[in-house]
């Protein structure tokens, strides 16, 4: 048992897993970080308002924005009129957006499926469990 605190744990098992992600992404999809890639995955195939992805994410409006904007520079995504709303815009995805969005799913599927291995299934589904009881404030 590791005497450091549980926000350090979380930090350094973050960062592991981060980095595995962008090592897995290294080998498939080009030029994207772990949040990037995330980012990706979020955006519907309609589009998706800048808005509702930075809630999913569960990051603020203008960093979200960035990496709107990276996405966008690497020609990932496009900023579109949304059709309900004229003031409004929905992110989509372009065409190299939706093949490097399927490598994105295949790299964190990879890396997931490893932590699974490495733990178990009932500890890996219950480490989920914990995780989400603590970010939905249920602990």
């Amino acid at each position: 048992m590791s005497d450091q605190g549980l926000l350090r744990l979380l930090l350094e098992a973050f960062r592991a897993v981060d980095g595995r992600v962008g090592e897995a992404l290294d080998r498939g999809a080009a030029g994207l970080s772990p949040g990037h890639a995330s980012a990706l995955i979020i955006i519907d195939r309609g589009g998706t308002r800048l808005t509702d992805l930075a809630g999913r994410a569960g990051i603020t409006k203008q960093a979200m924005m960035q990496v709107v904007d990276d996405l966008e520079s690497g020609g990932y995504v496009r900023r579109l009129p949304d059709a309900r709303d004229a003031r409004a815009k929905v992110v989509k995805l372009t065409a190299k957006g939706v093949r490097e969005r399927a490598e994105a799913r295949r790299a964190i599927s990879a890396v997931e499926a490893r932590a699974r291995r490495q733990l178990g299934a009932r500890r890996f589904d219950a480490l989920r469990d914990a995780l989400d009881a603590l970010a939905n404030g249920e602990a």
